[in-house]
């Protein structure tokens, strides 16, 4: 039976299932790649794949209300949610189809002997794409993006759940005049994209998915002597230290924590509050919560592991003031988590869901062990009203991104990801199309 197939978690019917490809259809994909990237992607210039670009920016554009269905069958996201997931990589591939001149010009240096001598930024080859189920078309636009403008080629490796929007996508990069095999779809098994990775003509790897998932895929792609991106997901701290504005503090956090019901890499899962603050905060945060109308997580079987976790908190000691394990099917409702006592596996464990933690803590310093006390380290937040303070946690925060008096401030301009067991790499920004690129030297003796 198929591993791929469109099951609605409001409703746990299996809506559509797609065959998963013979060893034989994963090869011709990977030929189709590499015979793309040889006539396409290193023949063509920046501005003849922008054209491209942004026909395919325009599909996206028209195509939302279709595009944002399909994910709302996938995977449960709201449609408001899934608008602006197809708006936000619409975004993201007209900024790299609008910048990338300027982000792959040449780089001069200014050599010690007689000549000259700059850096090139060339493409690679084809890469593959381990892409997750929670955002379907903004993890596979960050990653796409800027490497089909470098001239790179992608075969994606979707998650099992979303095998309609990876066709779609497919569909959409062919119409806009991408030649066969410049994005390819592959419906394959974690065995068959194994040998993709081992296969030389194949020369770069980016994930994103569990930390599990990341030893295993850069195992492989080490043992092959392949380039690698993972982002591993993350535990981010949400600090509140003062604030003008708990109300404000508050929401930004609600929605920090409960977007996409919880499922979201660099969400706010640990509230790490100042004592002043912390009553208040939390009893505010209680009704708001209260009122938030979730969507169901992406299964049922996805609510029962969350409902695993957080029964394990609570026989560790933690309090649930809101919520706890009851669930509906794929629905879980939002749940507060207070007094987890140290030791407890749950202050080091992502909870992938609309789960939060809650914690007290009496200084700055206080604050930063209790945030850095963690295996991951993507993102972090920090309210307050003292500028250099909030400096000083993003200096002395074990994260790849600090976000200070904000939230929700993900953007195609602004690098993305993480450090410790949060992964390593970039993507977004002018980061992101250089981590597949090869530096070429090039120098000229002086006549």
């Amino acid at each position: 039976m198929s591993r791929y197939a469109v099951t609605n978690p409001a409703t746990g019917q299996v809506e559509e299932r797609f065959e998963t490809f013979t060893d034989e259809q994963v090869a011709a994909a990977v030929d189709a790649a590499d015979e793309a990237y040889r006539t396409w992607g290193r023949a063509t210039t920046i501005e003849q794949r922008a054209t491209l670009m942004r026909k395919a920016v325009a599909s996206y554009r028209d195509q939302r209300q279709e595009l944002a269905t399909i994910i709302n069958h996938e995977m449960g996201k709201t449609m408001d949610e899934a608008l602006v997931e197809v708006e936000f990589s619409a975004e993201i591939l007209e900024y790299y189809a609008d910048h990338a001149a300027e982000f792959l010009a040449d780089e001069p240096i200014d050599r010690a002997a007689a000549g000259t001598a700059f850096i090139r930024h060339l493409p690679i080859g084809p890469l593959v794409g381990v892409m997750p189920w929670n955002y379907p078309y903004y993890q596979v636009a960050r990653f796409a993006g800027p490497n089909l403008m470098l001239g790179n080629t992608i075969i994606l490796k979707h998650a099992s759940l979303c095998p309609k929007s990876s066709a779609a996508m497919e569909r959409i990069f062919l119409e806009a005049g991408f030649p066969k095999g410049a994005f390819v779809n592959v419906y394959a098994t974690n065995e068959q994209i194994a040998k993709v990775i081992a296969d030389p003509r194949v020369r770069g790897v980016s994930l994103t998915g569990s930390e599990r998932a990341g030893k295993a895929i850069a195992q492989e792609a080490g043992a092959a002597l392949k380039k690698v991106v993972c982002e591993l997901g993350g535990n981010d701290a949400f600090i509140v230290m003062s604030t003008d504005d708990l109300d404000a503090a508050v929401e930004a956090g609600a929605n920090a924590r409960y977007e996409n019901s919880g499922q979201i890499c660099n969400g706010a899962k640990r509230f790490i509050i100042i004592d002043s603050l912390y009553d208040e905060f939390l009893k505010r945060f209680i009704k708001v919560s209260k009122e938030r109308k979730l969507a169901p997580l992406c299964s049922a079987s996805a609510a029962d592991g969350l409902a695993a976790q957080v029964q394990a908190a609570i026989d560790d000691g933690a309090k649930a003031v809101l919520g706890g394990t009851e669930h509906d099917g794929a629905y879980y409702p939002a749940t507060i988590l207070t007094d987890i006592p140290a030791g407890s596996a749950a202050r080091r464990t992502e909870f992938f869901g609309p789960v939060a933690q809650f914690y007290r803590v009496s200084s700055e310093d206080e604050a930063i062990a209790v945030a850095n006390d963690s295996p991951y380290g993507l993102g972090s937040y920090v309210f307050t009203t003292d500028s250099e303070q909030g400096l000083r946690f993003a200096d002395r925060l074990e994260s790849g991104m600090t976000y200070i008096n904000e939230s929700g401030a993900d953007s195609a301009e602004l690098p993305f990801g993480g450090v410790k067991n949060s992964g390593f790499g970039r993507e977004m920004g002018p980061l992101g199309i250089r981590e597949f690129t090869n530096y070429k030297l090039v120098t000229e003796a002086a006549r």
